[in-house]
Parts: structure tokens; C-alpha cells; sequence
């Protein structure tokens, strides 16, 4: 009787590691699992934590001035100061502020972000399982404290742009690059954010799609953000311009999350910031050059010189295969390193910026192939800085920390050879 009780307790071990690691069957029970626990969760939160006044009312009197008829972006404001973001902010937030009584029904509003958050959160986890990552990454999908309070506490415009970050990327993992396209320009038009991976956006449409094909996406991008803009361009193109996209924000010390431990007047001088910018682009270059284009299998000169000339640098055989490899993995790697990329060089970051961090993070350091504990121990980290209201130099320093260590495991990694993607029945050449 006693030499039973080691053996079953070794069994429901093994069995533990078999379903956390991905090999079980019951192993895909942990995503559904997941989910219907978090969204107990979202109930929750918005029953018994009070709803936070930040940017809703500003949004909302924003929208209601063009619902009556303004277009002109220089005039249009809010409590918080002008309307700053493009097009497609307005008309999603126009179609909240009809649903919830012209924004005085925030109860509901909460309630259409927790189906936001958990939409968003389905969306991500399918992408992790096409990209084969095991069960036991899944947990810090669901534990972020500061997430739920982005999503229902808040309501910000970073959780639209996220969602169709990660709907772009799953239709780019199916390889509906048309769809992705879309996708991904409706996400940059809520909120420029999303500029920090039009890199990588660029070279998955360029290795996945050809030469061609890319250009065709990147025009429907760019016709997709001249319509939507249409009415305001008419009214004052300039100005629409000038705020929609403004490049020359000025940034405030006393939200920065990532920057507070370089102190106020380091942090406004323009020495910094061309320094993050400079380093920015060195590091994209390097992954550009020694990561993400490793599935053309040619040198960097062989692939400029050809589309300098406007020709494809592949033959249509060639094409075929390097297309091959962009597999759900590829897609999923290239996206959120350049995501992260762009977070650790960012001005400044704010505390909806972790929207765009908190679901990257977890399957970079998988992907980097470190032991989980660490993987867990950088993960809490990471949760715990970007907790600390108001930030702090330590808090701000884990911030910056977290990110380069992220980025330097996977700068580092060792490329996986990775399996042809598979080809559905019809190539989606024309989507």
C-alpha cells in the first residue's frame, strides 16, 4: 500500500508537466479554461472597483463636436486638450458614444470593453497556439492586474488598436495578407502606436506575399487611411495632419513610466531623445538584417538592389519558397519583437501603453528559449514595475530593464529551423 502513494503522486506529476508543456490532450482545455476564469474576472472588476475618470469624458466630448458637424481638427477638443489621433479613433468611439447614451452610460461602456478585452484575449491566444506555444505560458495571458484596468477601468483607445494588432496578426498567420492589411491600417488609424511595427508589418508582406503582392498591401494601406481621413482633409488637411500625427508632441515628465530614473531635464533634452531615436533604428537595422529577412536565404545587397530598380529580388520559384517560411512562429516573432523594440526607445510611455507590451512579452521569453522560472521571475517583474502609481526611478528602471533584457534574449536566440508553413488549398494570393 505505501509503494502506491510515491507512484500515484509521480503519475499526477508527469501528467502536470505533460499537460503544461503541451503534450497531453487535456492540454488544450488550458486556453478555454483560461478564459472562462478571466471573464469571471472582468465581472468582477467592474462590480466592485470603481470605474476611473482618465480620457473617457475627453473622448467623448470630442466626438460629440464632430457628430455635430466640425471637421476641423484644430478646433475640435476636450477636457484633456485636442483631438490627437486620427480618423478611425472618431468613428469607433462615434459608434460607443451612440451605444451608451452619448457616453453617459459608462456601466455599459465597461461592459463593451470587457467583451473588447476578452475578444482580444481570444485572439491572442490563438495565435500562441498556432505558434506552438506550450500551456504553461498561457497563465501570464490572464494575471495582468494593470491590463483589466486599461481595458474596463479606463476605456482608452489603446485597446481598439491592440485588438486589430493582434487580429492582423492572426490573419497574417492564416495568410490572408489582404485582410491583415486591413486589419492592421483600421488599428494605425485609431492610434499611431501601431507605427512601431510597420517595419516588421513591411517584411512579412514582403517575404510572405512577394515584391508585388507588398506594394499592393501597403497601397490598400495607404488609400484606407486617405478615405477614412477624407472629410477632415477637406475641412483642413493641414491641420488634420498636424494633430492626427504629430510627430513633435511634447512630452510630460510626470506620466513617464519608463524614463523617470534619467531625471526631468535629461529626459526633455533633445540630446535623449535623438539618442533613443538613433538607437531605435541601429536595432531594427540589426534585426532587419540578421533576423527577420533570414528566410529570403540572401545577402542584404541581393534583395536592395533589385527593388531599387523596382523588380522582385526572387523568381517566382524562389518566392514560392522563401513564402513557405513565414510560418505562424515568423509571423508571431517578427511582429512583437519590433513591438518591443519600439517600446524599449520609445519618448515616453504611459500606463495604456501596456496593452501592446503585456501579450508580447510572455511569448518573446518563450521564444527566447530561457528556463520558464526566469520566464516567470521577468514576467512579474515587468507586472510589478509597470504597478507603481506614480512611477519611480527603481519602477521606471525595471520598465527599461525588463524590455532590453527582452529584446537581448531574443536578439541573441538561436533561429529555430522552422517547418514550412503549410499551404491551404488555394494560396490567398489574391486576399
Amino acid at each position: 500500500m505505501g509503494s502506491k502513494g510515491p507512484g500515484l503522486i509521480s503519475q499526477g506529476v508527469a501528467l502536470a508537466f505533460d499537460i503544461a508543456n503541451g503534450r497531453d490532450p487535456l492540454s488544450k482545455l488550458v486556453p478555454p479554461c483560461l478564459l472562462l476564469l478571466d471573464a469571471a474576472l472582468c465581472a468582477l472588476v467592474i462590480w466592485k472597483i470603481p470605474y476611473t475618470e482618465i480620457d473617457w469624458k475627453a473622448y467623448m466630448e470630442q466626438v460629440a463636436q464632430v457628430v455635430n458637424g466640425e471637421y476641423d481638427y484644430t478646433k475640435i477638443k476636450g477636457g484633456t486638450g485636442p483631438l490627437v489621433y486620427p480618423a478611425a479613433h472618431v468613428y469607433t468611439y462615434t459608434a460607443l458614444y451612440y451605444l451608451t447614451d452619448d457616453g453617459k452610460d459608462i456601466l455599459l461602456a465597461q461592459q463593451l470593453f470587457a467583451g473588447l478585452y476578452m475578444a482580444t484575449l481570444s485572439l491572442v491566444m490563438i495565435c500562441y497556439w498556432r505558434a506552438k506555444v506550450p500551456p504553461y505560458v498561457f497563465p501570464m495571458l490572464v494575471l495582468s492586474k494593470r491590463l483589466h484596468s486599461v481595458f474596463l477601468l479606463r476605456c482608452f483607445n489603446d485597446c481598439f488598436a491592440a485588438f486589430f494588432l493582434w487580429l492582423a496578426i492572426f490573419l497574417f498567420q492564416r495568410r490572408d495578407w489582404t485582410a491583415a492589411s486591413i486589419a492592421y491600417a483600421w488599428g494605425l488609424g485609431i492610434k499611431m502606436s501601431l507605427l512601431l511595427v510597420l517595419p516588421a508589418v513591411g517584411i512579412v508582406l514582403f517575404l510572405g506575399r512577394g515584391f508585388w503582392g507588398a506594394l499592393k498591401c501597403a497601397r490598400i494601406m495607404g488609400y484606407i487611411q486617405l478615405v477614412i481621413a477624407l472629410p477632415f482633409l477637406q475641412e483642413n488637411a493641414k491641420g488634420y495632419l498636424s494633430k492626427a500625427f504629430e510627430l513633435t508632441r511634447a512630452f510630460f515628465f510626470e506620466w513617464t513610466v519608463n524614463w523617470r530614473f534619467v531625471g526631468e531635464e535629461t529626459f526633455l533634452s533633445r540630446p535623449f531623445s535623438l539618442s533613443l531615436l538613433t538607437m531605435h533604428a541601429l536595432v531594427l537595422i540589426g534585426f532587419i538584417v540578421n533576423k527577420w529577412l533570414k528566410p529570403a536565404r540572401k545577402p542584404l545587397s541581393a534583395i536592395i538592389m533589385p527593388m531599387l530598380q523596382l523588380s522582385s529580388p526572387f523568381s517566382p520559384q524562389e518566392e514560392h519558397r522563401v513564402a513557405s517560411r513565414v510560418t505562424p512562429e515568423y509571423v508571431m516573432t517578427t511582429i512583437l519583437s519590433a513591438n518591443v523594440i519600439g517600446l524599449l526607445f520609445a519618448r515616453t510611455l504611459h500606463y495604456q501603453f501596456y496593452s501592446y507590451l503585456a501579450w508580447s512579452t510572455p511569448y518573446l521569453l518563450w521564444r527566447s528559449g530561457v528556463h520558464p522560472i526566469i520566464q516567470y521571475a521577468l514576467w512579474n517583474l515587468q507586472e510589478w514595475a509597470w504597478n507603481v502609481f506614480p512611477s519611480t526611478s527603481i519602477s521606471s528602471s525595471v520598465v527599461v530593464g525588463v524590455l532590453a533584457t527582452t529584446v537581448g534574449l531574443i536578439a541573441f536566440q538561436k533561429d529555430r529551423t522552422a517547418n514550412p508553413a503549410p499551404q491551404p488549398t488555394r494560396e490567398r494570393k489574391d486576399s
